[in-house]
């Protein structure tokens, strides 16, 4: 029933794309984040 919902209706689908952008950009950010960090340490360094 739950997953009936989920995967047929409009909400439900918006549910699932809108979780999935969520920890795709959680994803991103920490890559992003770390790149950042890694370039200020070695900028730090010279």
């Amino acid at each position: 029933m739950a997953w009936e919902l989920l995967f047929s209706t409009d909400y439900g689908l918006l549910s699932v794309f809108v979780i999935a952008f969520v920890i795709g950009m959680s994803f991103w950010f920490a890559r992003f984040f770390s790149r950042k960090i890694r370039e200020d340490q070695a900028k730090a360094g010279r």
